[in-house]
């Protein structure tokens, strides 16, 4: 064999060599580049949020506290300016202090010269009556000597039968002074009383309304109008997260529930924390309903599998684990690790 010829065949060779070498590069790319690796469920950490709000339409006058700031359950959040309750309230003041005189009045009954006037009356009608009577009994005598007519005697008897209606009615007079007003009208005296204390305990509980407490220990996350803007009534004015009941929430297609169920124990990291590991409890699984995606198990679309929301707490506070933040979940096929 001539040395072209060897040479021509070592070209051919290494040609072939150089071929198997690229084939074989390329099948073990593809082996690591196309076998699936192990897939992630991403989780956000979410926490109790309580929307402070009012019951009255007003004006932001002032806050007490800002975005970020730690308050504690009664601390003072907002003042609201409401000048029409305050002149509602001075309304109602006023008429509980009007059917105050008016049951003080029945209460007390007649005043004492009242009383007084209505003894007088009832003395001097006495005294009328003390003498009718002795006229009476004069015009009576002459009458049965004959010295005086039946007419004389029978005016004589109407005279002292008027003082005593007279008397009687001055004697009534007098105790019902005495005893003053009415049992019917000291009853509704009260209770008209009782009505206004209603009234204006109603407009203290709205005027109360003006300023906003904080219904639970948390942290301030949001606010919404500024000082000096109007809100109505029910709006919202800022959002408190309470940071010690966070838990995270996964959306999972159910043929990765297998090992999921109520009360078992999960494992996950947080980006967020330089990857801190976190172990939690599931507490809560749901289906998203029929708006969630579907997805086919296969090419050919055999059957649908549906999304479940997975809620889970984290077994012990972690520090720093703040709402809005990633948690991450690993799986391996059809199992969460």
């Amino acid at each position: 064999m001539s040395e072209k010829e060897k040479f021509s065949m070592n070209n051919m060779m290494l040609a072939f060599i150089t071929v198997l070498v690229v084939v074989g590069l390329v099948a073990l790319a593809g082996f690591f580049l196309l076998t699936p690796p192990d897939d992630m469920i991403v989780g956000q950490a979410e926490a109790t949020q309580v929307r402070v709000s009012g019951k009255l339409a007003g004006r932001i006058v002032a806050y007490r506290a800002a975005e970020g700031d730690q308050v504690k359950a009664g601390d003072t959040l907002v003042f609201l300016d409401t000048p029409e309750v305050m002149a509602k309230l001075r309304q109602v003041e006023a008429l509980q202090q009007a059917a105050a005189a008016q049951n003080e009045k029945a209460l007390r009954g007649a005043r004492v010269q009242e009383v007084a006037s209505a003894y007088e009356m009832s003395q001097k009608a006495h005294a009328g009556l003390e003498i009718a009577k002795k006229s009476f009994d004069r015009v009576q005598n002459l009458f049965e000597k004959g010295v005086v007519s039946a007419q004389k005697r029978d005016e004589a008897e109407a005279n002292y039968k008027a003082a005593e209606a007279t008397a009687k009615a001055a004697m009534l007079q007098y105790e019902m002074a005495k005893e003053g007003a009415r049992r019917e009208d000291k009853t509704a005296a009260a209770a008209t009383l009782q009505r206004a204390e209603g009234v204006v305990a109603e407009v203290e509980s709205y005027v109360s309304e003006s300023v906003l407490l904080s219904p639970i220990d948390g942290e301030v996350v949001e606010r919404f109008p500024e000082i000096g803007e109007l809100v109505g009534t029910g709006a919202p004015i800022m959002n408190i997260a309470d940071m010690n009941d966070i838990w995270i929430t996964f959306n999972v297609r159910e043929d990765l529930l297998s090992s999921i169920r109520i009360g078992s124990e999960i494992n996950g990291f947080i980006p967020a924390l330089e990857n801190q590991e976190i172990s939690m409890k599931v507490y809560y699984m749901k289906d998203m309903g029929s708006y969630a995606a579907w997805k086919a198990t296969k090419s050919s679309g055999q059957y649908d599998v549906k999304t479940f929301e997975v809620r889970a707490r984290p077994g012990q506070k972690v520090e720093g684990l703040r709402p809005g933040m990633s948690v991450v979940l690993k799986k391996k096929g059809n199992m969460i690790l």
